[in-house]
This record gives structure tokens, C-alpha cells and sequence, in this order.
């Protein structure tokens, strides 16, 4: 079992490159649905089976993730494996996540461009989508343990949670959180001094911005789709499902690459494999350029994070040791905790449609909190659900 030292941004053990591979490989083929889920399944195998990591230490790095672009649970994975094994543990972490997603993707692309249609999924997910939000609940209740402890840290999250559920951009919902962190937490509890360090993720969504325009000229089919995807990956914000709104009029009006409907099936791929939603580019790419499509679409929306995310380790360590930085990441953990129960009451309207998947929430929240079930299990549970309302009913 892995103990900490002094420094929580060091642990007295680093977990192995193969640990890292194993569980993020893990990870990565058994996470279903939003990037929410996949957090939730790294909170329990990293913080609460590995103590890799402490559950507020597990929150900073979130909050991280949230004020830079690229996908959320992408980068989180990324922050993991450099803390744990430096840059390859990075590289191994990152790939080995997104590597199931990008199988999946590929051989749903080939019978899609084969067939012209996807295997039907609705009542598989039926059965998913209530154990999935039974594990994220079960993870808000273990970060918000963590991170809500102080009366100030009750306000944030709760101005946050209301903010969130009003539709105000998550941005500026964290940056809100993390300013009245500083204030609250650090700047009225000492004399005013000289401006205190802030956080130093802001400026980093200019990076990479010159890659705007590098798909028009060049004639090779896959360096297109790494160039164009490179750029938006730069510039993707949030969840990975923010991602189709900002790609949709490129792809269907401006390239021509797909119709409406086909980009639409690429979304439901998103949703339909394991690991990050983000893969929906895989498919995107395999059936506009092939294999090696697939292949430079993926690196290319994923390359910004890796870059981000290794530039920030570094970096990570020195902020945890300035108390204003420190006031203003807790302050970011609450109003990261809101967002994610603002996202679990959208997937709670999409996932308890009727008496029976509220009994398979119920059920979920029970073999996770009372008898301790890991979630890998429950995920398997709720395929074999599906598959027997497919097959008998």
C-alpha cells in the first residue's frame, strides 16, 4: 500500500510503468459514457484502491484539467502518469487509456463504412447508464468529503452548483471559484501584501493557436486530418462532447468530409465505446482517410494535451507550495464538485427513465456503498442486463 510523505504532491512510492499500463489499459476498456464516468472509475482505482494519490490531491489535479484545453479525463489520466512516473509514465498513462477507445472506434468505422449502418446499442445502455451514474454519485460523495470542510469552501461549491445549473459557462464558473478561494481562504486571513501568485493555467488555451489554418493546403488525406484535429484539440474546452458542436460545420459544410447524419453516428460511437468520447474523432478520421486516418486524426486531438500537460508538472509542484495558490485550488476543488453534480443531474434525466432503472440505480448504489463492489464489476453487471433485455424481452 502506498503511504505519503509530507509533500502531498509526492508519494513516498511511485507506482511502476506496467501499474500504470495495466490500470489505465483497465480503465480505459471498462468506462462507459461521459468523462465524468471515466473520472469517477480513476477516483476508486486510484485514490480509494491505490492511494496513489489523496483524494484532495485528486481534486487539484481535476481542477487542473478543467482550465486548460483538451479533453477532461484525457489529461487527467496524462497529470497521473507524470506524477506517478514522470514523463513516460505520461506517455504510457495517456496511451494506454486512449488505446481501447481507438480500437473500438477503428472496427466500428470499418463495419460502418462496410455495412452503412451501427449495431444497435439503446438497450445495452438501458441497463449501463443507471449503474454508471450510481458510480458517479458514489465518487461526488467521496470528493465532496474531501474538499468540503470549511464553511467557505460550502459557499463556493454552492454559488457554483447555482451558477451551473443557471448555464453559466463552466469557465468562468471555476475561475469565479477559484478567485473567491483566494479571497476567502487566503487574502482575508493576512495583512494585503503584494499580489499574490494566481493561477498560472489561464494563459495556456493560446497555445498551439497558430495551427488555425494548416489543413487547407496540403494534400495528403491523413496530414489534414492531423493538422485540423491538432487545432481543435488546442482549443477544445471541457468535456469531450464540446467537441462536436465547434467541429460540426467544418466537417459537414466546409470539407465535405461527412453528412449531418454520419457525423451524428460518430457521436453515438462516442458514446457507444469505452474510454474517452473524445474517440468519436478516431472514427471520424478511419472513415474520411482510412487506418492511417484514424491514426492522425487521434494523436492530432489528443497531441495539445500531452504537450500541456507535461509543460504543467513541472509547474504543479511549485504551486502547491505558495498559500494563495493553495486557497485558490480549493476553491476550484468545490466549484469542480458542483460541476460534476450539475453533469450527474443531466445524466440522471437521460439514465432513470422508468421504475426499472431507478431500481438498477438503487441497486448500484447499494453494491458500491454497502458491500464495496468494484465498479468494473458493475459495469459488467449492467452489459449483462442489457444483453438479456435484448435477448428475452
Amino acid at each position: 500500500m502506498l503511504r505519503f510523505a509530507n509533500s502531498r504532491m509526492q508519494p513516498e512510492q511511485k507506482a511502476k510503468l506496467k501499474d500504470l499500463i495495466r490500470v489505465f489499459l483497465q480503465i480505459g476498456a471498462t468506462s462507459f459514457g461521459s468523462p465524468t464516468a471515466h473520472i469517477a472509475m480513476m477516483e476508486t482505482e486510484i485514490v480509494r484502491k491505490r492511494q496513489w494519490l489523496t483524494g484532495e490531491h485528486f481534486l487539484e489535479l481535476l481542477a487542473a484539467t478543467h482550465l486548460v484545453p483538451g479533453p477532461n479525463a484525457t489529461e487527467l489520466a496524462l497529470h497521473i502518469g507524470y506524477l506517478q512516473a514522470g514523463f513516460l509514465g505520461l506517455l504510457a498513462a495517456g496511451a494506454s487509456f486512449i488505446l481501447p477507445s481507438f480500437i473500438a472506434s477503428s472496427m466500428l468505422a470499418w463495419v460502418y463504412a462496410r455495412y452503412g449502418a451501427l449495431p444497435q446499442a439503446d438497450a445495452i445502455f438501458y441497463a449501463l447508464n443507471p449503474l454508471v451514474l450510481a458510480i458517479v454519485i458514489n465518487t461526488l460523495w467521496n470528493l465532496g468529503k474531501s474538499c468540503l470542510k470549511t464553511w467557505q469552501t460550502w459557499l463556493i461549491f454552492g454559488l457554483a452548483l447555482a451558477g451551473s445549473l443557471l448555464g453559466v459557462s463552466e469557465l468562468i464558473i471555476l475561475f469565479g471559484a477559484g478567485l473567491l478561494g483566494y479571497v476567502l481562504l487566503d487574502l482575508l486571513k493576512r495583512p494585503p501584501k503584494a499580489p499574490a501568485l494566481m493561477l498560472v493555467f489561464f494563459p495556456l488555451p493560446l497555445l498551439l493557436r497558430f495551427f488555425q489554418q494548416g489543413s487547407d493546403w496540403l494534400q495528403s488525406r491523413a496530414v489534414q486530418l492531423f493538422l485540423y484535429f491538432l487545432r481543435t484539440g488546442a482549443v477544445l474546452f471541457g468535456s469531450a462532447l464540446v467537441l462536436f458542436p465547434l467541429i460540426r460545420d467544418d466537417i459537414v459544410n466546409r470539407f465535405g468530409w461527412m453528412t449531418q447524419q454520419q457525423l451524428i453516428d460518430a457521436i453515438a460511437v462516442g458514446q457507444m465505446t469505452p474510454g474517452p468520447v473524445t474517440s468519436a474523432v478516431t472514427f471520424i478520421g478511419y472513415f474520411v482517410g482510412g487506418l492511417p486516418g484514424a491514426f492522425a486524426a487521434t494523436v492530432g486531438v489528443f497531441l495539445p494535451s500531452f504537450i500541456i500537460v507535461a509543460a504543467m508538472g513541472p509547474l504543479m509542484k511549485k504551486v502547491a507550495d505558495s498559500k494563495a495558490a493553495k486557497a485558490v485550488l480549493e476553491g476550484v476543488n468545490a466549484g469542480v464538485v458542483a460541476l460534476i453534480i450539475s453533469i450527474a443531474v443531466t445524466m440522471a434525466k437521460n439514465a432513470i427513465v422508468d421504475v426499472w432503472t431507478g431500481l438498477l440505480l438503487a441497486a448500484g448504489l447499494a453494491a458500491l456503498l454497502l458491500l464495496k463492489l468494484t465498479p468494473y464489476w458493475l459495469v459488467l453487471a449492467g452489459f449483462l442486463v442489457g444483453i438479456a433485455k435484448v435477448l428475452f424481452f
